[in-house]
């Protein structure tokens, strides 16, 4: 053999082309894709990226900089949890014994009766005791005939009287919950029907509600109760369910780039930890974050099964509006000795942590045409579009279909005319 093609020559010429690939890997790796994403607001990131990141001159590896992601409706299209909630609705796929279960929907809610918005079908009022009486005897029959002994196939159970009522008012219940009271009961709220089940389980149910709600026709459906079970609270019906998840491929593209690029990336969500770690994590979704990484609302575990309760565990906030601020200050800010460079979100719940660290260089805010203290953020971001250090930028989204679009401005679902800011903000 010539000594050219000799074992130490081509294991050399190999690692050299490994190498060199790796690089050139790296090199690309490190720009964003064209993506569906408004020029301007491409550019801003880029240059972010540029400016923090392994090519920069300042960069230290020692004291990395890293980004704080929102999850739902900024890394993904919908809302995860929301959707997992009426997955396990569907299908009847609870752990709880019937006493866990009645104690669960009680938990830190109110008394009060709800909003006038939530009256029953008569237009009466409805309040927690009257509501969650109904549901007890919804549930008892179905823990009996499905939950503990399936001795009726799901179908059939989906046909029952019992099942309409359940599903119609276990529904609308964490819909008035949250539209009457402030988010800090209602939020943790539905983490409480994960009582009873393990986390392999929450996992695997949780993978099981993606797939199916990423296959699904994106929309609003509207959810009933049975005219013939009224009970206590009477019949209701609530619209406005959102129907579908879908991906977001500039968001798992923006953070595989900042991973290349020697940013860490971490996600903070008002979701389950659980949750959205199968949804983060899980290759086949793209993001890539590992369950380290992300930081969200917990609940208690005993025996290796969750509880109803929620987590408060050392101090540990509620990861919602300020909470999220406080989460990132206990696991990031501890671990690291400032806070985030980059931060992403889209609703009033990220307004905190999208303005509250003196280290953040840079805000995306996916754009849902809101009023709110999050939607003048947006206003901001117009005045500063094209400035090579914007503080904010602003990304729109064509919901009809779930997708990014190239532009700042947003179309609304059911609509076809973009929208840039709601219409109480004014650009000066």
């Amino acid at each position: 053999m010539p000594k050219f093609f000799s074992r130490s020559r081509c294991l050399a010429v190999f690692l050299a082309l490994v190498f060199t690939l790796a690089s050139a890997m790296s090199l690309f790796a490190a720009e964003l894709d064209l993506g569906k994403w408004d020029s301007q607001t491409r550019a801003r990131l880029q240059k972010l990226i540029d400016d923090v990141g392994n090519k920069s001159a300042g960069y230290n590896a020692a004291k990395k900089p890293y980004a704080v992601f929102d999850w739902d409706q900024t890394c993904i299209f919908n809302d995860t949890e929301e959707a997992l909630f009426r997955y396990m609705i569907e299908n009847v796929l609870f752990k709880a014994t019937p006493e866990e279960f009645a104690a669960a929907i009680r938990r830190e809610v109110p008394k009060d009766n709800f909003s006038k918005d939530y009256n029953n079908k008569a237009g009466k009022p409805i309040n927690i005791d009257s509501i969650a009486a109904d549901l007890d005897a919804d549930y008892a029959f179905l823990y009996a005939n499905y939950i503990k002994e399936q001795k009726m196939p799901l179908d059939k159970i989906r046909a029952t009287e019992e099942f309409i009522d359940f599903r119609g008012k276990l529904a609308y219940l964490y819909e008035a919950i949250g539209s009457t009271f402030s988010a800090d009961v209602s939020y943790p709220w539905v983490l409480y029907l994960f009582v009873g089940m393990t986390e392999a389980e929450v996992r695997a149910v949780a993978e099981k509600s993606n797939d199916a709600a990423l296959g699904d026709k994106l929309g609003t459906y509207t959810l009933s109760s049975s005219e013939k079970r009224p009970g206590k609270a009477g019949a209701v019906s609530l619209g406005g369910y959102k129907a579908g998840l879908r991906l977001a491929p500039e968001m798992s593209n923006l953070m595989n780039v900042l991973r290349a690029s020697g940013i860490e990336v971490y996600v903070c969500s008002a979701s389950h930890e659980t949750v959205v770690r199968v949804f983060a994590g899980l290759p086949k979704y793209g993001y890539l974050v590992p369950d380290a990484n992300v930081i969200g609302m917990k609940t208690k575990m005993k025996d290796g099964k969750y509880l109803g309760e929620y987590d408060y565990g050392n101090d540990y906030p509620q990861t919602q509006q300020k909470g999220k601020v406080k989460a990132i200050e206990q696991v990031l800010v501890k671990k690291f000795g400032y806070g985030p460079v980059f931060v992403a979100g889209d609703s009033q719940g990220d307004f905190h942590m999208s303005t509250e660290f003196k280290d953040t260089q840079l805000t995306l805010l996916v754009n849902r045409v809101r009023k709110d203290d999050f939607g003048k953020l947006g206003l901001q971001a117009v005045k500063e579009k094209g400035q090579p250090n914007a503080r904010y930028a602003l990304q729109g989204r064509d919901e009809n279909i779930g997708q990014f679009r190239p532009d700042t401005a947003t179309i609304k679902m059911g609509k076809s005319k973009p929208e840039l800011l709601h219409s109480s903000l004014t650009p000066q």
